[in-house]
């Protein structure tokens, strides 16, 4: 289906073409079929051979076209690893991306944060190095990793070469999930340490022991299950949700759940749910964010029997060059781990939707407040955040009733000096985006919401009256001692500042909004601040590269001293 222009809106398949295009035209239709429907100007259509073929193309299609309304599970993130490095010092780091360089990987980890938790669990117990080869070399004391116990000082021989490569291949077992070998091992070498007097020895084994034991306690065991991904999904008001609990080495290393893009079209029907998981595993698998670093199960579980299985499999097999086993969940601890699966996704779907109910409510609220004709369907909200004027950031975040839109925020690094000018800033933040908004198109808001005061909304308002918009413009004040829930709100009528009250529905939506620009903002500010304290400010002019710049430094022995020096004395510099 294409637009007036060409563009693609959607690619599908079917065995009854007549049956599946005219579902889009009947009288009942949800908002986004709608949508789609009204702007539909042509039909392409391309007949196959069979529905592999037509399996194959449509999915080449999507990857190629991207189309809005089909439904799009994408993750930008790549998952992270473990890296056991070569070599007779090995070190332990978290990756993400590419497998690069030499070394054993282990997972992938669902988030980074359970592989910084497997990480710090590794530190403690098998107390294995994580410093990179040039500061190991160089260090003529332990650090202070040794000092709290979570390496054993390598780098300055505290530990006998021997004795690292038994802790580095326990670590193995352990991130091989081989969690009763390491015990049965750790055993044997404390019974062994006692019996030759070293107690120390002995005593640092048995802490090794009583922590394998707790998370031997805490962590689900899949028995016979090696490499698996356990899918489970829900669909609730044309909207869909699929949780995926990944098993690797016999053990749950986490999860992670997937929502299509919100304009996705899911027609209802009793195989809704089975095409809407049809399509994730086509794209989970045959087309993955990062492919060198994806990490492919051999067998998926799923919650019910896919009618193209046979098709899916062929085709991830010409695609990727990896056999998958979809199997359906029957009984036992199978279908038990579907269960939990399933009701994590059901959960997921019930919060979002609750969410979005409360935040209609807020939506309303402000209308009601603002005297509005109509509910408004977009807040954009701008802030300022700065050091004494230096690194000046103008941030600007987007609401609409279904939460934040993440695709319609910004940042605007200042450009001129404002030198702590508020205004001035937000000024130059608020062109360059509204004048990109009328010159290349986008969505407008209805409402604009300043985090300042009455300076910086006589300031939004010129900027908006020159580029001819007129939305509702507000802004908060923060309140006395900056407390919460002192704020002063005003709001820019017929050419006057007037000082409004909100019903406690509004004010906490528009406090949400601000605060999430606040955050938005100071967070690109301490960023670019922390870049600039490990820069030289050599690197801002023209002309002047590495080799040059350490010359310059060389010479005079400091940026200080090349401050102070004559154009005779830098034209010295070899």
């Amino acid at each position: 289906m294409q637009d007036e222009k060409g563009r693609v809106l959607y690619i599908g398949k079917a065995k009854n073409l007549k049956k599946r295009v005219t579902s889009y035209f009947k009288r009942q239709l949800d908002a986004k079929t709608l949508q789609l429907v009204q702007k539909v100007h042509s039909i392409e259509v391309t007949i196959t051979r069979n529905e592999r073929e037509a399996l194959l193309l449509e999915n080449n299609l999507i990857k190629a076209e991207k189309p809005r309304y089909n439904v799009l599970f994408r993750d930008d993130k790549s998952y992270p690893y473990l890296v056991l490095s070569d070599g007779p010092y090995p070190q332990l780091t978290m990756q993400r991306g590419l497998k690069k360089g030499n070394g054993k990987y282990y997972g992938p980890y669902p988030s980074s944060r359970e592989a910084r938790d497997a990480l710090q669990l590794l530190q403690s117990i098998f107390r294995l190095r994580l410093c990179d080869d040039v500061f190991f070399k160089g260090r003529t004391r332990p650090c202070l990793q040794y000092q709290i116990k979570r390496c054993s000082g390598p780098c300055v021989g505290l530990i006998d070469p021997e004795d690292y490569r038994r802790d580095v291949e326990v670590a193995k077992l352990f991130l091989e999930g081989r969690n009763h070998a390491v015990i049965e091992h750790l055993i044997s070498k404390m019974e062994q340490a006692s019996q030759d007097l070293n107690f120390e020895q002995a005593g640092r084994l048995r802490d090794q022991i009583a922590l394998l034991r707790g998370i031997q306690e805490r962590q689900i065991i899949m028995g016979s299950a090696r490499d698996m991904d356990v899918l489970g999904i829900a669909v609730l008001n044309h909207e869909a949700c699929v949780h995926v609990l990944m098993i690797r080495e016999g053990s749950m290393v986490g999860s992670r759940q997937y929502h299509p893009n919100k304009t996705a079209i899911i027609m209802p029907g009793d195989n809704e749910a089975e095409n809407v998981l049809q399509a994730f595993i086509l794209q989970h698998y045959g087309m993955p964010e990062d492919e060198e670093s994806f990490s492919y199960p051999k067998t998926i579980l799923l919650p019910f029997s896919l009618s193209a299985a046979t098709d899916i499999v062929s085709f991830l097999q010409e695609k990727i060059g990896v056999t998958l086993e979809l199997v359906k969940a029957v009984r036992g601890d199978r279908l038990q781990w579907v269960t939990m699966a399933t009701n994590s996704a059901k959960q997921a779907l019930i919060s979002r939707h609750q969410a979005r109910i409360d935040l209609s409510l807020h939506f309303a609220a402000l209308q009601e407040s603002l005297h509005l004709d109509k509910r408004p369907e977009r807040i954009e909200c701008f802030d300022v955040s700065h050091a004494l004027g230096e690194a000046t950031v103008v941030s600007c975040v987007a609401f609409e009733m279904s939460g934040p839109q993440k695709s319609g925020y910004r940042r605007f690094n200042i450009r001129s000096e404002t030198d702590g000018n508020d205004p001035a800033a937000l000024t130059e933040g608020l062109t360059r985006h509204y004048g990109r908004l009328k010159s290349k198109g986008g969505v407008f808001p209805d409402i604009v919401l300043i985090d300042g005061g009455k300076a910086q909304l006589m300031a939004a308002q010129r900027v908006l009256t020159e580029l001819e918009l007129n939305p509702v413009l507000l802004s908060v004040a923060k309140g006395e001692g900056r407390r919460v829930g002192l704020e002063t709100l005003y709001r820019f009528v017929a050419g006057k500042i007037l000082r409004v009250s909100f019903s406690e529905l509004a004010f906490q939506l528009i406090l949400k909004c601000r605060d999430e620009a606040h955050r938005f903002a100071i967070t690109a500010h301490r960023n670019q601040r922390a870049r600039r304290r490990v820069t030289s400010t050599l690197e801002d002019i023209s002309g002047i590269g590495n080799k040059r710049r350490q010359n310059l430094l060389h010479y005079f022995g400091g940026l200080q001293e090349v401050r102070q020096a004559s154009i005779e004395e830098l034209a010295k510099v070899p």
